[in-house]
């Protein structure tokens, strides 16, 4: 049986492009999904009518119930877990003081909570294995920060500390966990805004242009691969030189 990768945010997007390479490299997909029912479900016949293994599976990140049958499930259905990309997440742009705490909630319940639920489950399976792969998805703005996106910027960051602290706390099992940190990419996130921002963001990238769902996904086959098995703990970012 094939290796079993399950990727967090999978229907679209950065997550979209994750599941299409990994299929690509041989693993089961588990595509998870939150509300994008109908681009999980497009995305699942898509790879299996080229020959891969993938399924489409509703699960809220964010609801630790929900986790734990996500990873019962899969453990059930295939016996392993192999990679765990955690890929979902969302974004707030404003002002520091008009963040309401229900805002702030949202984000870290999305963007760290989720990725802490998911790793949790995941390592029940690969520590019983001696063998794990995990990818944490943070951001640019996780390293250096963004104007009018600190809440933002601080669940990426923490997001990054997870990524270090659990990979010396796994090691030993045999288990690297590693972050991908994308600078400006082509993504529904990236439509909210404007044409002149997306024009200065792109200035401001020395390789001149915006990076794409795939430019990332690669970073993540990468690190979930056999030529990544001595690296752990570190960020790759992936931002075309913005952040250097």
């Amino acid at each position: 049986m094939s290796k079993v990768a399950v990727v967090s945010g999978g229907s679209r997007g950065i997550g979209a492009a994750v599941c299409e390479a990994l299929a690509r490299d041989g693993f089961t997909v588990i595509i998870d999904y939150r509300v994008s029912r109908e681009k999980a479900e497009a995305l699942e016949k898509s790879l299996k009518s080229r020959g891969f293994n993938a399924e489409a599976y509703c699960c809220d990140v964010r609801d630790e119930e929900a986790v734990k049958g996500l990873f019962e499930y899969v453990a059930g259905k295939y016996g392993r877990i192999d990679v765990l990309v955690n890929n979902a997440g969302i974004s707030h742009y404003g002002l520091l003081t008009d963040v309401s705490c229900t805002e702030w909630d949202d984000i870290f319940d999305t963007n760290v909570k989720g990725a802490f639920l998911m790793c949790r489950e995941a390592l029940k399976s690969m520590i019983w294995q001696k063998s794990g792969r995990i990818v944490n998805i943070s951001s640019m703005w996780g390293i250096c920060g963004a104007s009018c996106e600190a809440a933002y910027s601080s669940s990426k960051s923490a997001v990054i500390g997870l990524t270090k602290a659990l990979a010396k706390e796994v090691g030993p099992s045999g288990i690297t966990v590693n972050c991908v940190a994308p600078g400006a990419v082509q993504t529904d996130m990236m439509r909210e805004l404007s044409d002149g921002t997306r024009e200065m963001l792109i200035e401001e990238t020395p390789l001149g242009r915006l990076g794409t769902p795939a430019d990332i996904a690669e970073a993540v086959a990468f690190l979930v691969s056999d030529r990544a098995s001595f690296i752990t703990g570190e960020v790759i970012s992936s931002n075309g030189g913005m952040v250097i």
